[in-house]
Order: C-alpha cells, then sequence, then structure tokens
C-alpha cells in the first residue's frame, strides 16, 4: 500500500517544519489531492491515522480537498476538464494529452498551536 509511504513523506514534512518553528500539536493537517492523483483518499485517512500515531501530528483532523484534473491538448492546444487519465481531447479528439493539473499530492495548509 503505497498510501503509507504518501503519509509517512507528509509526517516527515509536518515534522521538519515543527522543527524550524516549534509549536505544541498539529490540529489540522489540510491535504490537496488531485482527482486523477496517486491515491485514494478514504486510504490516505486511514494510513494518516497510522502514521501519526507517536508523532507531533497524532489526533490531527485530516482534511482531502480534491483537485480537479485539466489537461492541454499538444495538437490544438486546447485546454479542457479531464476525467480520465485516457480521455482523447474533446476539440479534436487527439488521444494525447498533457496533465497540467488534477494529479497532485500536496500537504497546503497545517493549524497548529
Amino acid at each position: 500500500m503505497h498510501e503509507v509511504s504518501l503519509m509517512e513523506n507528509v509526517i516527515g514534512l509536518i515534522e521538519d517544519h515543527w522543527r524550524r518553528t516549534p509549536f505544541s500539536r498539529v490540529r489540522v493537517v489540510c491535504l490537496e489531492l488531485g482527482a486523477l492523483g496517486p491515491a485514494e483518499p478514504d486510504c490516505l485517512r486511514f494510513c494518516f491515522d497510522a502514521v501519526a500515531r507517536g508523532t507531533i501530528a497524532e489526533g490531527a483532523k485530516l482534511d482531502i480537498v480534491i483537485i480537479a484534473a485539466q489537461a492541454r491538448c499538444p495538437a490544438c492546444q486546447w485546454i479542457a476538464p479531464l476525467l480520465d487519465r485516457f480521455d482523447a481531447c474533446p476539440l479534436c479528439a487527439n488521444p494525447e494529452r498533457h496533465i497540467i493539473i488534477g494529479d497532485e499530492l500536496r500537504l497546503a495548509e497545517l493549524e497548529v498551536e
């Protein structure tokens, strides 16, 4: 389950921030997850709770904001929503599209005390 390693990386980022700017605890962790991103939100929530145990983020609430995917067609340069990685361009039907947003996982915000 790669969600565990993703959440370990998120906890690592939080701990790095804590070492630079000490705080007593993390209340909320906000992640931005692309609709075509690297993981399922429910799996991330489950793994976050497990990985956060014994860290500065233990007991924190995990908020996940889903970012809609968009892609650019290299043939006609049309930018349009992308519901599936393999959707063709809706304007020219070119099967190749380049995702410009919507496949990321980003630590967007921390609420700390």
